[in-house]
């Protein structure tokens, strides 16, 4: 690849339904509703999965984790996170830094932001300083407003590990 640095972006969105747990950043968040999808429809892990695919120019979360895969039914986010970090690895980037916005009605995540920022730091193998977490109402508009579903949006810089030895 032979770049010093790489950046990513991605957007995903799940629709707020009955019946499902809400997991936000890989923490269950209480909450009357779940986000639908064929894994546990983590929106925070999903775009911070994919902005790092699309940084290392791999295309995007369908390619290599298609929903229409049975071997990926209720699979927890944080196991496509580990994937992604390892294909990082491969290619001898880390995290340079993430800055990460969930876009929600309800429920409220002051509480939890702390504890997401930790564990997504966590999973990409970095220091928490190098994670950020926002949180934004829609104020009533649009569906996210209407709390008929949830969006988050990431974007992560690379660095590679191999070129920053060499300076």
């Amino acid at each position: 690849m032979n770049k010093l640095y790489r950046i990513g972006h991605s957007m995903d969105t799940h629709r707020l339904v009955e019946g499902r747990k809400l997991f936000l950043g890989g923490i269950e968040i209480p909450f009357e509703k779940g986000l639908e999808g064929h894994s546990d429809a983590d929106v925070v892990l999903h775009a911070v999965a994919e902005s790092i695919l699309g940084a290392l120019a791999l295309g995007d979360l369908g390619d290599h984790f298609p929903d229409t895969d049975p071997k990926y039914y209720q699979k927890e986010s944080s196991y496509f996170v580990n994937e992604v970090v390892e294909m990082m690895k491969q290619q001898s980037f880390e995290i340079n830094n993430i800055d990460i916005i969930v876009y929600l009605e309800k429920p409220h995540l002051s509480m939890y932001k702390e504890a997401m920022k930790n564990y997504i730091a966590y999973l990409l193998k970095t220091d928490s300083s190098n994670v950020n977490i926002k949180a934004t109402r829609k104020e009533g508009l649009g569906y996210i407003g209407r709390m008929e579903g949830i969006s988050a949006e990431s974007v992560v810089l690379l660095k590679s590990k191999g070129m920053m030895k060499k300076l």
